[in-house]
């Protein structure tokens, strides 16, 4: 059970993100590849996030990230850093800037009664190449199993979010935490929650920021770190076939995916208006050098135009790439 010390004083400074953090979504999503938690909503997932990996070229880079980000009692809090930017790119800065002490400290943990592996060893030692390594295979990873499904998280922050804030409005504080009946319980002076081990997180005049999580299950996560700011990721509980509802092109995706590469497939899929490389870049969480470099193949291959709109060149799919998406590559001329 996770017991968090939380007064009166606590319900003012009480907040809750209005939507996802991408490093959460990461670690997590990391780890239900690993575990079988909630088979009936996740498996769809599963099998498709591991093929989707295969065909990038990224199963061996996946297998090493969770020697990082095991599925476990802990795993290092530098994954996931509090930062007021939700943008995956400032998520990973923070990452890259974690002071070599702390990466070397938080590692360690993964690894007290065995050898370390070389690759996590150059990294607890703040490796510039291993923390560029680091970097992108987050942002890779991230890029496959979590970008690809944006539609269905959105959908499920949006549905949660009026909720809870209703909540709030009508009750305070108090409502917010009533809304979380199924998970948090407040009893004598404490929010209490289902935990995979025994823990206790005093506040300390601190606030603590409640963050909704699609890929967090099963029960709530904090921070092992107990001098960090606090957090409390909570699940947003998606229903049993949200893949098939959210994804009703996924099989012409799929089929994209294996002609051109999945990260170019979803580029094609978001250029239906004109779309800056920025814009492609903060639409699938992609870096902006590869935001570029994949809409240059596209225009090579005739599947989207570029022009340029005062100070920046905008993006869209072509007749050839609209039919080619559509899987109706032959009346394309």
């Amino acid at each position: 059970m996770l017991r968090i010390e939380f007064g009166t004083e606590d319900l003012n400074r009480l907040r809750l993100a209005e939507s996802v953090h991408p490093l959460w979504e990461t670690a997590l999503s990391l780890q239900l590849l690993q575990n079988r938690h909630g088979a009936l909503v996740f498996d769809p997932w599963r099998r498709k996030a591991r093929a989707d990996l295969d065909d990038e070229g990224l199963t061996g880079t996946t297998a090493a990230l969770m020697r990082i980000c095991p599925h476990a009692e802990y795993f290092p809090d530098f994954l996931t850093p509090r930062t007021g930017d939700t943008s995956l790119e400032a998520g990973l800065d923070a990452v890259l800037s974690t002071p070599r002490a702390r990466l070397g400290q938080e590692l360690g943990r993964l690894y007290p009664d065995r050898c370390m592996p070389a690759s996590v060893r150059r990294l607890a030692e703040g490796d510039l190449a291993a923390l560029h390594w680091l970097g992108e295979a987050l942002r890779r990873f991230h890029s496959v199993a979590v970008a690809p499904y944006q539609d269905a998280i959105r959908a499920e922050v949006a549905a949660d979010l009026p909720y809870r804030s209703q909540a709030a409005l009508t009750s305070g504080a108090e409502g917010l935490l009533a809304s979380y009946q199924s998970e948090l319980i407040r009893r004598d002076g404490a929010l209490e929650c289902a935990y995979p081990i025994e823990w206790e997180l005093s506040l300390d005049g601190r606030p603590l920021h409640l963050i909704p999580s699609f890929f967090c299950t099963r029960w709530p996560v904090t921070l092992a770190d107990p001098g960090l700011p606090p957090v409390l990721v909570l699940p947003l509980a998606p229903a049993p076939g949200w893949l098939d509802r959210t994804r009703p092109q996924s099989g012409t995706l799929d089929s994209l995916g294996r002609l051109l590469g999945h990260t170019r497939a979803q580029v094609l899929d978001v250029l239906d208006r004109p779309m800056s490389t920025g814009g492609i870049a903060a639409e699938l969480y992609l870096a902006p050098a590869s935001a570029s470099r994949h809409a240059a193949v596209l225009r090579e291959a005739g599947l989207i135009s570029s022009h340029r709109r005062r100070h920046q060149v905008l993006h869209r799919r072509t007749s050839l790439g609209e039919a080619l998406l559509n899987g109706e590559p032959g009346t394309a001329k």
